[in-house]
């Protein structure tokens, strides 16, 4: 029990400038043994850059940073061997087939044939594919492309593994795939950090660190998030989207309203008080709806409503 509460990772007010911006504005977080922590946040927001550091492939500016035990300035390499680092992009060998991508990855981490070959059966089979491993990776979709991706990262059972953003773009399926693999690492005791601007994976993970313009906004678990948001939620249906938030978008009591494709979600003051309001407001003006209902809140209600008001720093 004590090694599930120790932190595999701890990153204590890391700067990082670049020519008239600063990525990251002295980031402090801490992700524990065992557990799926998440670096969620928009395009800007600062997680590549975060990854990068940790990684060893770019140094900090300011602050200092631990991974698997070793500091990653100072002993980097030390840091590397005990950690996968898996980028945004493809980084795989396109002209080289599944299997020999594998055996190129076991080949740089010192892995012994019989271990390579057990733990890629074993990896290649939760992955869903073991029936591909003569094809060229080059010829594998987008979602396969990652899932090959991870499966090198792990051949070498990495104490930590950092994953940028691995389910951008990826199939619905895919992504399914990718978590439920994340989920069974688990047991074998890997500390995985995520970063993602899905909000809604935000969920999938024990606890996450919410990100904006290089600065942390909150960090805790998805359900004490969520706690935070002491506002209520409403979900209006619309075959009029547009015109519905064209015409609440003002409304007293609003914080925050956001598309969701066939509606809105809107952040207000009080749900029970505003319903009738809205309802009221959208007959008078001829605007379609459904019926409008108070939901639970998400991160993304969240995350939204802190960023519309203007939020700096509520860690």
């Amino acid at each position: 029990m004590q090694e599930t509460l120790q932190s595999a990772i701890i990153a204590e007010g890391l700067v990082k400038n670049f020519p008239g911006v600063r990525a990251v504005d002295r980031l402090s977080f801490d992700v524990k043994s065992g557990e799926i922590f998440g670096l969620v946040g928009p395009d800007g927001a600062g997680k590549t850059t975060t990854l990068r550091m940790l990684a060893g492939i770019m140094p900090p500016d300011e602050g200092t940073a631990r991974v698997a035990d070793f500091d990653v300035v100072h002993d980097p390499e030390n840091t590397k061997r005990n950690l996968s680092y898996m980028p945004q992009r493809f980084g795989l060998y396109e002209d080289l087939t599944v299997e020999e991508n594998i055996r190129f990855y076991a080949d740089l981490f010192g892995v012994h044939r019989r271990e390579r070959e057990e733990r890629s059966t074993s990896l290649l089979h939760a992955a869903g594919m073991k029936e591909f491993r003569r094809r060229l990776a080059g010829k594998l979709s987008g979602g396969m492309k990652q899932k090959l991706s991870l499966v090198c990262a792990l051949i070498h059972r990495p104490k930590v593994i950092l994953l940028d953003e691995p389910t951008t773009g990826v199939d619905p399926i895919s992504r399914r795939d990718f978590w439920r693999i994340l989920y069974e690492l688990l047991a074998e005791g890997v500390t995985i950090l995520i970063s993602t601007a899905y909000l809604d994976e935000a969920e999938r993970c024990h606890r996450v660190a919410l990100l904006h313009q290089g600065k942390l906004l909150f960090c805790d678990t998805p359900n004490n998030l969520k706690a935070k948001l002491r506002k209520s939620v409403l979900s209006i249906t619309s075959s009029e989207p547009r015109r519905l938030r064209t015409e609440l978008e003002n409304a007293v009591g609003i914080s925050s309203l956001v598309l969701t494709g066939d509606g809105l979600h809107v952040v207000v003051d009080d749900g029970a008080s505003r319903i009738p309001e809205f309802e009221a407001r959208l007959h008078s003006a001829s605007v379609p709806f459904d019926t409008i209902r108070q939901v639970t809140p998400t991160i993304e209600d969240l995350f939204i409503d802190m960023v519309g008001r203007g939020a700096s720093s509520h860690a």
